[in-house]
């Protein structure tokens, strides 16, 4: 069974929601198109991840260690490191496999990365559709934001 998925990031108050790819024997990948929207715009951030989610995962080619490119979403974050990136970002990934999702969202690992929160993860019903899937994920980062987890170090 083919499985899905796509990332959203949360930083100083900016979504990131990439494009995520599919390498050719080998990871996911986030790549551009990068939507970048305010934590405030609901029904904007709520376009980016069903336009993100309806492009599926396209297929790019096998990489090599020297042809790996840096994370795309460090010049739309303007972060200089992935590292640096991390520890200012709260992360959700929605995975969809048969037509049925989970949105799971991520926690700091104690050494570095981060993690799924097994605890956390919310499979939604049987026949949920994008929208419904797209107004579920703003509404649980929104409130991450309200809650003052708007980043990681706090």
């Amino acid at each position: 069974m083919k499985l899905n998925l796509w990332n959203l990031y949360l930083r100083n108050g900016m979504v990131y929601v990439p494009t995520v790819a599919q390498v050719e024997a080998g990871p996911r990948l986030d790549i551009d198109p990068v939507e970048v929207v305010s934590i405030t715009d609901t029904e904007t951030l709520q376009r980016a991840i069903k336009e993100a989610m309806s492009k599926g995962n396209p297929v790019v080619p096998a990489l090599t260690r020297a042809n790996f490119p840096k994370p795309v979403v460090l010049k739309y974050a303007k972060a200089k490191s992935w590292s640096a990136f991390e520890k200012e970002t709260l992360n959700w990934t929605i995975v969809e496999k048969s037509g049925n999702y989970q949105i799971k969202p991520g926690r700091r690992r104690p050494e570095r990365g981060w993690e799924e929160d097994p605890a956390k993860i919310e499979s939604l019903p049987p026949g949920t559709t994008l929208d419904e899937v797209a107004r579920r994920v703003v509404a649980l980062v929104q409130s991450s934001a309200e809650e003052g987890t708007g980043t990681a170090a706090t």
